[in-house]
């Protein structure tokens, strides 16, 4: 795997009504992805009080602000567009996201559905020297033949079989006020401060750098040179549930991560649920105008443990320890 190094970029985020944020993006030059508009914004409203919050956009020479709102279904996190104000999702917008009832959006801007099984751990990425898996809970349906899913907790295998888990606790009453994600780096569970732009470097790869996006259940997983994972805890709420009928009970807030990828050097071969959008001849067969499409053939992509490397369109082999950018990116 090449160590390309994508130079970064900022946004700077004003909110009158709650803290000043800074968010770091990546952008990798051989993305085949949908190009976004330079003038987003990350926007975080405050868990009390209004809801609207003031963007101000430091790339644009009239410094305009207006106030953004983010959407009902993600009401505490979106992305807002200067100077128009719209608002979104981050998994509606970001192509190389994972939320919900697991939606993706690959690489080539498609929304698909991957629904696979409760309790059972699935390759969304395999490449020679880069092994993501995610671990699916979920909740029964009687009316369906399938369960209802999400991703709970992510096992990603790099280099010379360095092993990464990021996954959130299992919770019975949701408070964003207390964190619940957890991290372990080969077999060591890692803590990291509880506020904003705290960060954890491990000695033995100093270019693998963990920072929290936000004081708690948010945060942003970089390997220099190879990849950038956003992840955020989040429950399922007593609106989402009997909107989808997804059964919640008092005992199991069914938390799980939202996750947004960034990847700057795949091979050709890549494979996985979402890894196979990012070929290069990789040809979008399902049905984009159902409202659902749907990504079957889970038997292909099942994984006997969060961190095995052994679903039937694996490419991992491993190898001594990668190349990897280690220098900081000018800013």
């Amino acid at each position: 795997m090449a160590a390309l190094l994508a130079r970064p970029w900022t946004v700077l985020i004003l909110c009158l009504s709650g803290p000043l944020i800074l968010v770091s993006v990546s952008a990798a030059n051989n993305d085949k992805s949908p190009k976004l508009p330079s003038n987003f914004q990350l926007i975080t409203t405050p868990k009390f009080g209004r809801r609207d919050v003031l963007i101000t956009c430091v790339d644009d020479k009239k410094k305009q602000t207006c106030a953004a709102t983010c959407p009902n279904r993600c009401r505490n996190k979106c992305v807002g567009i200067c100077p128009s104000c719209k608002t979104y999702c981050l998994c509606d917008l970001f192509p190389g996201t994972a939320c919900g009832d697991p939606r993706f959006t690959g690489a080539d801007g498609n929304i698909f559905y991957f629904h696979g099984k409760k309790d059972q751990d699935f390759c969304i990425l395999s490449d020679s020297d880069l092994h993501i898996n995610a671990h699916f809970i979920g909740k029964h349906n009687p009316e369906k033949s399938r369960d209802f899913t999400w991703i709970q907790a992510l096992g990603i295998i790099f280099g010379n079989n360095h092993r990464l888990y990021i996954g959130v606790e299992k919770t019975v009453t949701w408070d964003d006020e207390f964190d619940r994600i957890v991290i372990t780096f080969d077999g060591e569970r890692i803590e990291i401060p509880t506020e904003t732009k705290a960060e954890w470097v491990p000695a033995t790869v100093p270019s693998l750098i963990i920072t929290r996006t936000s004081d708690t259940n948010g945060i942003m997983v970089e390997l220099r040179g190879i990849f950038t994972i956003t992840t955020n805890a989040v429950p399922i709420t007593k609106e989402e549930s009997e909107t989808h009928n997804y059964g919640v009970t008092p005992d199991d807030s069914l938390a799980h991560i939202d996750l947004s990828f960034k990847f700057h050097s795949l091979s050709e071969d890549v494979h996985g649920v979402l890894g196979q959008t990012y070929r290069p001849d990789y040809v979008n067969k399902l049905d984009v105008r159902k409202k659902m499409p749907l990504m079957t053939g889970a038997a292909s992509y099942s994984s006997s443990s969060i961190f095995a490397t052994d679903c039937a369109v694996t490419r991992f082999h491993g190898k001594p320890e990668i190349a990897i950018v280690t220098e900081k990116a000018d800013n």
